[in-house]
């Protein structure tokens, strides 16, 4: 690509970004809480709980124009990477970082794409929970890719976001939004413990980020 089509993309991935995010905010009015954080220039990897398609354009929409820039939504390549036109949308558009779940071929391994996004400079935002959580329950368990991120990359700074009312704003099936009013929780960072194992760390970065919810469920 030449440098001015280097340029002209560029400019036409900053135009993507800065309407998603107004939209975002012109239909749920989005309010971000800073709970325990604050904006940041530090690199970041934002976990998040994941109900709709819609959730990273609305956290992305709560960052400073810079910090998005270099934020890039971690999404499964078996949904986005079907067809020409979902991919163009999430990888050329959104700046998206396609993984795929079902994984045989190492050049596919999750964690060294998303390393190797990290070792660029960049921020991301991941969804520990591995899909879209369509039951009741507030949270799915923690899938072990946010332990392993941080184990190799301990000095990235790991934000747990809690997304409210996200899933009925843009509900599965659906791509027109209905208006009403978001949050979005910015918790406190946390980090693994030394000596800590996977699974106790997963369940206090679960506990973390289940704390964040403004509207707890009463069994929670």
């Amino acid at each position: 690509m030449s440098k001015l089509g280097t340029r002209t993309f560029t400019l036409l991935q900053t135009v993507t970004s800065v309407g998603l995010s107004a939209l975002a905010w012109a239909v749920t009015g989005v309010r971000p809480i800073w709970n325990g954080s604050k904006p940041s220039d530090r690199q970041r990897i934002y976990f998040a709980n994941h109900a709709s398609h819609g959730d990273f354009i609305l956290l992305s929409a709560c960052l400073s124009e810079k910090e998005r820039a270099r934020t890039h939504a971690v999404a499964a390549a078996d949904y986005w990477g079907k067809s020409r036109l979902r991919r163009f949308i999430a990888q050329d558009m959104l700046s998206s970082v396609l993984i795929h779940r079902q994984w045989i071929d190492e050049a596919q391994n999750p964690i060294s794409i998303m390393l190797s996004v990290l070792d660029e400079g960049h921020s991301l935002i991941i969804f520990p929970e591995g899909t879209r959580n369509m039951t009741d329950e507030p949270l799915l368990p923690f899938r072990s890719g946010l332990y392993n991120l941080s184990m190799a990359r301990p000095d990235v700074e790991l934000i747990p976001c809690w997304i409210e009312n996200m899933s009925r704003v843009l509900p599965k099936g659906q791509f027109v939004p209905v208006p009403l009013l978001c949050r979005v929780v910015f918790g406190a960072p946390i980090a693994i413990a030394p000596g800590e194992e996977r699974r106790a760390f997963l369940d206090r970065a679960r506990k973390a980020l289940l704390a964040l919810n403004p509207r707890p469920l009463k069994d929670d």
